[in-house]
């Protein structure tokens, strides 16, 4: 499908960052957006890149009352030599259809995705910060935006790209986070949408982590929704034990996010010498383990922070250190590998770097 790039006028020129330390996440856009548009009978229209700009929906549109819509998170890098890389957008791609066919949605072609987030990209190639840690924030997303009261599924849809300039995810720094496992509230349940990327899975993980930073913790590390004992995510992230020369995480059943840098992950560890069991883990054995030293590190991995590591546990007001409460060995080389191959500082063995 051809692009159509409407002109950017001069009032609508923002005024760019100065001070990259100051960016923080998700704060700043810049001054296009790519968006195309789903109808019933027609497909895919009038894909365009056009200013930066509210959309004017009607208050009934579908959206706003039935939930209908799936997101997407992938980051763009300024290499030293000024090229542009994308990270696996093709692995993005893919997540984005099988969320939009489990929330009732069109599926946007890979061509498209790939094509409209690489165009946006180049043309906002400016707004790209170039200090360590920072990057362009990529977030593609679908909406149901028809005017009916009516639960089914709508009959247009808009697919659109917006670009944020983005610091590190963790303004403290690359140090070992505090989670308490939550047992009280769940995230997801088998045959809910807990493995689609939707708006409504993370609006219902707000209140647990609220309550968790009240109590002084940094994350919510979410157990199963049937037995309340077996490990899935940590906040939005993916997690993993380190045992020894072991890594543990939790299997893809249909209530976790399919992560791309959970995949990266694996396909890391299993490259250093790791063996990667995804298996079901119970929070008692990981609590024992974690006492007993069979277990050195944790971390979690997602595209927002790429690696977070946990230096401590909190369940039902107990409290364990992981082995010294620092960064464990592996979590510091998977950070320093991914973070090396997405900036271009190490030779991308995998074929993961996708340069526009």
């Amino acid at each position: 499908m051809e692009i159509r790039v409407l002109p950017l006028p001069a009032e609508a020129k923002k005024k760019k960052y100065t001070d990259e330390s100051q960016l923080g996440f998700g704060k700043i856009f810049t001054d296009r957006l790519f968006i195309a548009e789903w109808k019933t009978g027609q497909g895919w229209v009038d894909a365009r890149i056009e200013p930066y700009a509210p959309f004017q929906l009607d208050p009934a549109c579908t959206v706003l009352h039935y939930a209908q819509e799936i997101f997407e998170g992938l980051k763009a890098y300024r290499w030293k030599d000024g090229s542009v890389a994308l990270f696996r957008p093709e692995m993005n791609a893919r997540r984005f259809n099988h969320s939009a066919d489990r929330m009732c949605m069109p599926e946007v072609p890979e061509e498209l995705f790939l094509k409209g987030v690489a165009e946006l990209v180049k043309l906002e190639a400016d707004w790209i910060p170039t200090a360590p840690g920072t990057s362009l924030y990529i977030r593609p997303t679908l909406i149901a935006v028809d005017p009916y009261l009516g639960v089914k599924p709508a009959d247009h849809y808009y697919f659109y790209v917006i670009l944020s300039p983005v610091g590190a995810y963790y303004a403290g720094g690359f140090n070992p986070v505090k989670i308490m496992v939550e047992d009280k509230y769940v995230r997801a349940v088998p045959g809910g949408t807990g493995e689609a990327k939707t708006g409504g899975n993370y609006a219902s993980s707000l209140k647990s982590g609220m309550e968790a930073k009240q109590k002084g913790f940094d994350q919510v590390l979410w157990l199963d929704g049937m037995e309340r004992r077996y490990i899935e995510e940590v906040g939005a992230m993916n997690m993993f034990f380190a045992y020894g020369d072991k890594v543990v995480t939790a299997p893809l059943e249909g209530t976790i996010l399919n992560g791309v840098t959970r995949n990266s992950v694996i396909t890391l560890a299993a490259e250093l010498g790791f063996t990667v069991d995804e298996r079901k883990v119970d929070i008692d054995t990981i609590m024992a383990d974690i006492k007993s030293g069979k277990i050195t590190e944790a971390f979690g991995s997602g595209t927002a922070a790429v690696i977070t590591p946990v230096g401590a546990l909190c369940y039902k007001d107990e409290n364990v250190t992981l082995g010294n409460g620092g960064v464990g060995r592996l979590t510091q080389k998977l950070y320093d590998t991914l973070t090396g191959i997405q900036t271009g500082e190490l030779a991308d063995k995998f074929g993961w770097v996708r340069k526009l």
